[in-house]
């Protein structure tokens, strides 16, 4: 059988099964889709042909919609003639206004066009596990082969508007009662329920419903204009940034005014405007970059297996510590968790407790699940359980004598194998391992707080890290759910080295006299999670002083120095911990601006010597956007001459998932790529002359600002230089 065809097999009992093989989840390429229409015109022409089923190879229905097509299109300039016809052609031409009826057997997947073809079938089989959803708003576009008409139709229109404006999928039992299923049946019994479902259709004994005609779930005209008016208003507070949202609204509503057929013939044409949005272009940039992650130079490609990682020893209990340990839980693997004494250690295991209790509460974690969990967790206060970890992640405070003491005791105590990570944020893994003779097995396992919920782990090689235990952490990576990129050892390596001007940014801005809080609106603003103020109040000032000195060294001449944050701690302040920051927090999480912290901004000023003689600089908010990520963008150029990162998109990823870049943006470089590296060394060399060398562009940026080259650009830049140390 060829890797991607059509076929079609007709039995006894006069039905034609067609079946879609594409492995591995059936995606619908143009040559499936082609394949489809031919199979259901031999099917039509042939008389020993009564009906059709529907389905999917290798256990699975369809994936949706083949994601390379919206990325060729992307590539050529906006030409959407790649695009097949498919809402009106295939689903209704051929599929649902055929003379002989089609039933479609379902199991595994049916997302996205998947379930648009299995919405165009008269009926829909499925197996209980099957997963059913239009996905597509994640990608910037909206569903284009009938979906925002004929899933109203089947499961009423507030169901499906929540199923498609929040990517929500279901499963069949759910689907059925809704009404999207029709019956369900086990994997065994799957195609012989559907054939004879198929069957009792051609022979007139079930009737033959065209989704797309009808209406009696719909509601009165006015109940559905108020639903869709209630969505777009709750869609304009949750997803300010997200076109595809409206737009799919509109496809939406133009089918309950005009009916099904109207509304599918909007809905074609606004996806192909969609799909050209610089949404859709981020987002499809995204759904790449991330897959992208998994292929690594010299680790990935050179024949090695990951070593199964069975139990995991993590030292200390604190913040981090206690998250780490709670994701290698949930992902179970058994855990030793150490502390220096029996009240640290007690709060560590309480804090991991209460990390799972917050899932419960959330529900996606259940009681028995829990108390499975906590049964492969055991805390200690020595090495002696360290014997026959395959894994410790040192995730103590940052001080490197203390780091080190770590590394030489668990090299001698840990078996040959056992690999020996670091969580540290900032400090070069070569001078945490240099007291060891370990130094092949030394990486770092850089997790981001709260560390069983934020996606990203950084996984830091040295020069002298084995493949083999950098594709085991990717591995270990993958199996707690995390989404795993290698980068290079420096100072910070990429996402800390990269985001060290953020914070320092915004308080350049302060002290040349924007205000606090409208820098933090802005910047929220924008798209990211909070300001950096708030984001720094959540963070606590602790972490934030002791790698202050570190990228000062690491980086002289091109960071902003003050006294800002060692004079909110003089003054009792700690952020949301202690209730007093640069905001002030009240119970239920309300937090409201302090206007006395406007004497310690002056000064700071004073010792700065940045006291404003005249009127305070006067900026936009563009402009506010524009002098804290332009220097981010700055660094991330730094970052990629020296080669800390396998390719430009592992940025955009980590930028994402490690500092909550606005996704839709599609990450620090592609944004940046977006603007233009001509403006942006020419905004960064301007304000380099008013506010100092804070702002100095980077060789790599003026290169290719000055050839017109995208930041994005593949191969080293003539800057780069040593990998290990900057």
């Amino acid at each position: 059988m060829a890797r991607t065809r059509v076929f079609l097999e007709v039995g006894s009992d006069g039905v034609a099964v067609i079946t879609m093989s594409n492995p591995p989840v059936n995606a619908l390429a143009p040559s499936i889709i082609a394949g489809l229409k031919e199979k259901y015109a031999e099917a039509m022409s042939r008389n020993d042909v009564k009906a059709i089923v529907l389905t999917g190879d290798n256990g699975k229905f369809s994936g949706g919609f083949d994601i390379n097509v919206f990325a060729e299109v992307h590539k050529s300039a906006g030409d959407v003639s790649v695009l097949p016809d498919v809402s009106v052609d295939l689903v209704v031409n051929t599929i649902e206004d055929a003379k002989k009826p089609s039933v479609a057997a379902i199991q595994g997947l049916a997302l996205g066009g998947g379930l648009e073809l299995a919405l165009g079938c008269h009926a829909r089989i499925s197996t209980l596990d099957a997963q059913l959803g239009l996905p597509e708003l994640t990608l910037g576009v909206i569903p284009g082969f009938g979906g925002t008409q004929r899933l109203p139709r089947l499961v009423g229109l507030s169901k499906a508007i929540d199923m498609m404006l929040l990517s929500k999928s279901i499963r069949a039992k759910e689907g059925k009662e809704y009404g999207l299923i029709d019956a369900i049946a086990s994997s065994n019994d799957l195609l012989m329920v559907a054939r004879q479902w198929a069957l009792e259709l051609a022979e007139r004994r079930k009737p033959r419903l065209r989704s797309l005609h009808r209406t009696d779930k719909l509601g009165s005209l006015s109940e559905a204009h108020q639903i869709v008016f209630e969505m777009r208003q709750q869609a304009k507070k949750t997803s300010p940034h997200m076109p595809q949202h409206q737009v799919c609204l509109d496809a939406i509503e133009e089918g309950i005014i005009f009916g099904g057929y109207a509304g599918v013939l909007k809905e074609a044409r606004l996806f192909k405007e969609i799909v050209l949005s610089t949404t859709a272009r981020s987002l499809v940039h995204v759904f790449f970059a991330q897959r992208a992650t998994s292929k690594v130079p010299k680790v990935t490609d050179i024949g090695l297996k990951p070593r199964h990682i069975k139990k995991v020893a993590v030292i200390g209990g604190g913040l981090m510590g206690s998250g780490i340990a709670t994701a290698f839980l949930l992902g179970d693997i058994h855990v030793i968790l150490k502390e220096i004494d029996s009240t640290f250690l007690q709060r560590g295991m309480k804090s991991i407790a209460a990390n799972l209790d917050g899932l419960v509460k959330k529900g996606s974690l259940t009681l028995d699940k829990k108390s499975k969990v906590l049964s492969n967790l055991k805390g200690v206060l020595d090495y002696s359980d360290f014997r026959d970890v395959d894994m410790v992640i040192e995730a103590v405070i940052e001080k490197i004598p203390l780091k080190q003491s770590i590394f030489n005791d668990i090299e001698k105590i840990c078996p040959p194998h056992c690999i020996l990570a670091s969580n540290t944020s900032t400090i070069d893994l070569e001078i945490v391992g240099e007291k060891t003779n370990s130094q092949d097995r030394i990486v770092g396992a850089h997790f981001f707080s709260p560390a069983h919920v934020m996606p990203l782990l950084e996984i830091v090689r040295t020069e002298k890290t084995s493949p083999q235990v950098v594709l085991d952490v990717m591995n270990v990576g993958k199996v707690i759910k995390k989404v795993p990129v290698v980068v290079g050892n420096c100072t910070g390596f990429a996402v800390n080295r990269t985001f060290f001007p953020y914070s320092q940014a915004a308080k350049l801005l302060v002290h040349l006299g924007v205000d606090l809080y409208r820098i933090d609106r802005v910047i929220s603003g924008f798209g990211m999670p909070m300001g950096p103020f708030q984001l720094q109040d959540l963070a606590g000032y602790g972490v934030a002083l002791a790698i202050k000195p570190i990228f000062s060294s690491a980086f002289k001449g091109r960071t902003f120095e003050s006294e800002m944050l060692e004079l909110m701690v003089d003054d009792g302040r700690n952020g949301k911990a202690n209730g007093r920051g640069y905001y002030l927090y009240k119970p239920g999480n309300k937090l409201e601006p302090d206007s006395s912290v406007q004497a310690i901004i002056d000064e700071s000023r004073r010792r700065a010597g940045m006291m404003l003689s005249g009127k305070p600089i006067t900026v936009t908010d563009q402009e506010i956007v524009e002098m804290i990520f332009f220097p981010v963008v700055n660094e991330a150029c730094r970052v990629m001459a020296e080669q800390i990162v396998v390719r430009a998109s592992d940025v955009d990823i980590a930028s994402i998932l490690g500092m909550g870049f606005p996704k839709h943006r599609g990450g620090l470089l592609f944004w940046a790529d977006t603007i233009g590296s001509s403006y942006i060394y020419s905004k960064l060399t301007s304000w380099a002359g008013s506010y100092g060398g804070f702002f100095t562009p980077s060789q790599y940026l003026e290169e290719r600002a000055k050839k017109g080259l995208p930041l994005s650009l593949a191969g080293p830049s003539s800057s780069k230089s040593s990998r290990s140390r900057m």
